[in-house]
């Protein structure tokens, strides 16, 4: 059953389109995310969620409740924002207790779950603290103990890691996932990083120009895009014409695709049993942390390839190499990209 239910949701800006007829189902306790590039409409769809931004068309259900209607204030959702939007004349205590104190809960109550949020978070010794005094990542989690304190039905995340450093931003991604799990909390994530996307989400639904492009889960969504809009958004997949296929690869069988994708990390260096040999002229050798990312030119087609270190010593600028790819590596794509 879908706790949360988004039906037939658009929306338009000046006769913009931004949203257009999305369906969205999310289960109780899932974290979910948003995922796509800068405008293609996952910040406004959360704020349609939240009720800060109304809808021109369609029907929000949480809870197996119409909240189409009902005020931001009424939908029991929480909703951390990009920037924390901490009060800083309050301290950390102070911040996390201002939505419970707003519905006049009993000081002793109060203290309480302050105090339970402050342990889950890791906020100890910090009670007393002011924003300006705290770290990115400290910051970070006040604003979610603050959302979480008052016990929504749903939490909205808009991008709540984007300004912390990569490190920072990993350890807290690990942090926000366990807790949102501890408290069987359902969550709602906007970010455009493919890899936050995976590392957290039991759902993505990944959108492009106002549509959802493919949902399902990380694994799914990784290994069978569906289009060419996909395909080059997750993944740094290599997408190839029909045409391009049969001259790199023709022993592949076409089954009717005008497009078909390959993902880097499927080539190796050594031969496969049953596998195609792709040989071309290396025109790029970049580091990705422990990828070498090796670019060949293939009779006049770029191709990408990733290998681990160990196994990535083997070709460097304009060298003519050989790779091998297995027919099973070769997914076909929809013609549509959304």
């Amino acid at each position: 059953m879908s706790y949360v239910q988004m039906n037939q949701v658009s929306k338009a800006f000046q006769e913009q389109k931004v949203l257009d007829s999305i369906d969205m189902q999310i289960k109780k306790g899932e974290l979910v995310t948003l995922l796509g590039p800068s405008g293609c409409g996952k910040s406004t769809l959360l704020r349609i969620l939240s009720g800060l931004t109304a809808l021109d068309s369609g029907t929000i259900h949480i809870d197996d409740k119409d909240v189409t209607p009902i005020e931001p204030k009424d939908r029991e959702i929480g909703m951390v924002f990009q920037s924390y939007a901490l009060f800083p004349n309050l301290t950390v205590t102070d911040n996390i207790a201002f939505g419970l104190e707003m519905k006049k809960i009993p000081r002793d109550d109060i203290r309480r779950a302050v105090g339970e949020m402050i342990e889950l978070t890791g906020l100890q010794g910090k009670e007393r603290a002011f924003p300006r005094e705290l770290s990115g990542g400290q910051q970070q989690r006040v604003a979610l103990a603050r959302s979480l304190v008052t016990k929504p039905k749903v939490l909205l995340l808009d991008e709540p890691l984007s300004a912390l450093d990569a490190q920072i931003r990993k350890n807290l991604q690990q942090q926000l996932r366990s807790i949102q799990r501890e408290l069987n909390m359902t969550t709602v994530l906007v970010t455009h990083d493919q890899e936050e996307a995976m590392a957290v989400s039991d759902h993505i639904y990944i959108m492009n120009a106002g549509h959802i492009a493919q949902h399902g889960a990380p694994h799914d969504i990784y290994t069978q895009p569906r289009n060419e809009f996909v395909a080059r958004f997750i993944g740094s997949y290599n997408v190839w014409s029909a045409e391009a296929l049969g001259r790199i690869a023709p022993q592949v069988e076409h089954i009717g695709s005008k497009l078909y994708a390959i993902r880097p990390e499927t080539f190796c260096a050594q031969p496969l049993e049953g596998g195609l040999a792709v040989t071309g002229t290396v025109s790029s050798v970049t580091m990705l942390g422990n990828i070498t990312r090796m670019e060949l030119n293939v009779q006049g087609q770029h191709v990408v390839v990733d290998q681990i270190h160990r196994a990535s010593d083997w070709a460097n600028v304009g060298d003519s190499t050989t790779v091998y790819l297995h027919p099973k590596d070769v997914i076909p794509l929809h013609d549509a990209t959304a």
